[in-house]
């Protein structure tokens, strides 16, 4: 099959890699929500090779990450697991670092704060969680452009913007230990296991 491209991964990948090769040092097992089309998962497995990267997303999408993991090949990639928040189980494996990008966004409300609380329960003390998307931070959006997505994602029935001030709430005992600003008005959330 041809492979399944977002020009969005394909714009951000670098400087989430910047982050990550910083946050990510002393991790070993990284579990990825919503791995999307699996580039993310190639481009940062392949630069981070002390990772086991773990990939997970809705079946739908597994054909074509496991198009992207064949033609990679790499050796600390792995399938993903089905994983759905509120439909399957958190996966199963001794992560000690998870990652998501640009899901909070498109999940409601309710599997946001159940994402938030899987990963803060699963994680070991020391663990961390680093959340790449756009965010609201004490109700205002960053850009004009992006309260014009967030309505647009409102109308096609997504969950919209989430505020920083609900994940703190949801993350409990995780503490957001830093809020990097990323290209495109996005944000890195790390988040740390007490």
């Amino acid at each position: 099959m041809n492979k399944p491209f977002s020009q969005a991964c394909e714009n951000n990948k670098e400087p989430i890699l910047e982050q990550l090769r910083r946050l990510f040092v002393t991790s070993s097992k990284v579990l990825e929500i919503g791995s999307g089309t699996g580039q993310h998962a190639v481009h940062f497995a392949g630069h981070l090779p002390h990772l086991q990267w773990h990939t997970s997303d809705q079946p739908d999408y597994h054909s074509g990450i496991l198009a992207w993991l064949s033609e990679a090949q790499l050796p600390n990639l792995q399938a993903p697991v089905a994983f759905k928040i509120g439909h399957h189980a958190f996966p199963q494996g001794s992560f000690d670092a998870v990652f998501t990008a640009n899901t909070a966004h498109i999940m409601q409300m309710a599997e946001v704060q159940t994402m938030m609380e899987l990963v803060a329960n699963a994680l070991p003390p020391g663990g961390v969680f680093c959340q790449y998307g756009p965010f609201t931070q004490e109700g205002q959006f960053s850009s004009n452009s992006n309260a014009a997505f967030h309505a647009r994602l409102l109308e096609q029935g997504y969950g919209g913007y989430r505020d920083l001030s609900e994940l703190l709430i949801w993350a409990n005992p995780m503490i957001l230990s830093e809020v990097i600003d990323m290209p495109a008005n996005n944000l890195m959330l790390v988040w740390c296991k007490q």
